[in-house]
């Protein structure tokens, strides 16, 4: 009875059934005769075993079947436009400018029925709404409202506009201007979408680093005696079966606001800087107003919340630290927007400040406020306001010795940076569960 039982339990834990008959045969000899409903018990346990590894080998051809399928496997930034993208116009999905502003500060997109399908006429319609560069404002995305497209790319390009700072505002012109005659045409800036739409980026890459693929890209595109302007612009997107890039020629909100109407005007260094400032301030006048309710500051928790919210803190830890600056917090000011706004333009400048600070401790010591506050000095050139520095220290001084752990603060706040875009392992649900599987299958 115990060796059938033991041969019965190797049979059920593997899938090569014939490895397994081959030890049963080479070991009959060993065995006691038995009653014959034990030798029945035994024949079943192999007719169950043969089934289940036939079970399990269809199910892994299955599995091989649908990777096949699935040729491209979604990123984070994908699934994320997919679901706030509210229209679609000749099967390609876009965003509205709303669409924009909410999945940048929303967990969700707001609720609606269906997609919106666009037709010929009402495309028309939001190009005479568009604008022009010169009537840009810290209002534009807020006006439109739903009366505008911003395509995929145009996406990935808008969020990288996020976290850049003012002193890689110049890198990034210069990489949309091709031929160095420092202004930027319609075609150099779809050259560069082009290479954005071909591509494939880890969740885990960031902006900065996206668009230096798409330097390389480019000067790899063509040769010196075929200039960029050859490229043909209904040929650049790639048809990926998802609706995000596919081969399309309409003028989007963004292309028009650029170069005109008519597609024939340039974009300079100072329209373009000053788009960019606009639509940082944009962002955070609408974080910074969703927990003003109105009122000119938030409170010190309101903008621990906001610092925390893209970070992947489990319930536990986010609460420590929000308990913590409750517990510290004696003189509560609150926060303005002013005093909001240096605070996030620093948090772009976060790489210089993590370079700062690993030359001036070297051994990596915890730093006190006047070290913070002369290290952001020095890499903005802006001054954080004593009660922003003292609510910092109040949020992530663990020891409460009025040192900071600076090392713990930049991993936060570069989680901040990613906007919920960086990438994590995931150990539970579906997903994890066919990883575990195949790993098992492979193994035996």
């Amino acid at each position: 009875m115990t060796s059938t039982y033991k041969l019965f339990s190797k049979v059920i834990r593997r899938t090569n059934w014939i490895n397994i008959v081959n030890k049963f045969l080479s070991n009959v000899n060993k065995f006691r005769p038995v009653p014959l409903v034990y030798i029945a018990a035994g024949g079943l346990g192999l007719s169950a075993a043969f089934k289940y590894c036939t079970i399990a080998q269809v199910y892994a051809a299955q599995l091989k079947k649908e990777e096949d399928r699935v040729v491209v496997k979604l990123t984070s930034r994908e699934k994320r436009f997919i679901r706030f993208a509210s229209v679609e116009y000749d099967g390609q999905l876009y965003m509205t400018p709303q669409d924009f502003l909410e999945s940048v500060v929303e967990d969700e997109p707001r609720p609606r029925f269906k997609r919106k399908v666009l037709d010929q006429k009402e495309v028309d319609k939001i190009k005479e709404h568009t604008p022009s560069l010169s009537q840009g404002s810290q209002h534009l995305f807020r006006n439109l409202r739903d009366k505008g497209i911003i395509s995929y790319t145009e996406y990935l390009f808008l969020l990288s506009i996020l976290t850049k700072p003012e002193s890689g505002f110049r890198i990034a012109f210069n990489m949309f201007d091709t031929d160095g005659n420092q202004r930027v045409d319609k075609n150099e800036f779809l050259v560069i979408e082009k290479l954005l739409a071909g591509k494939k980026f880890e969740d885990s890459e960031p902006m900065e680093k996206i668009f230096s693929h798409a330097w390389k890209g480019k000067r790899g595109l063509t040769t010196e005696a075929e200039p960029l302007q050859s490229v043909p612009m209904q040929e650049q997107y790639v048809n990926d079966e998802q609706g995000l890039q596919r081969k399309h020629v309409v003028d989007t909100t963004l292309l028009i606001h650029f170069f005109g109407s008519k597609g024939t005007s340039d974009l300079n260094f100072e329209n373009f800087r000053k788009f960019m400032l606009h639509l940082q301030t944009e962002v955070l006048e609408l974080e910074f107003s969703e927990f003003a309710k109105g009122l000119p500051t938030i409170s010190e928790v309101d903008f621990a919340k906001i610092l925390l919210r893209y970070t992947y803190l489990d319930t536990d830890q986010y609460d420590m630290y929000l308990d913590r600056l409750l517990e510290r917090l004696k003189d509560v000011q609150g926060i303005t927007f002013d005093e909001f706004y240096v605070f996030c333009q620093f948090l772009n400048n976060l790489e210089d400040f993590s370079i700062a600070m690993r030359m001036y401790t070297l051994a990596d010591h915890p730093i006190s406020k006047d070290e913070f506050h002369r290290a952001v000095k020095i890499c903005t050139g802006t001054n954080l306001s004593p009660h922003i520095v003292h609510t910092v220290f109040a949020i992530f001084d663990v020891d409460g010795d009025g040192l900071l752990s600076y090392k713990e603060f930049i991993a936060i706040m570069k989680d901040r940076l990613h906007r919920g875009f960086k990438s994590y392992t995931k150990t539970e649900g579906w997903q994890a569960f066919k990883k575990c599987l195949k790993q098992e299958m492979k193994s035996t």
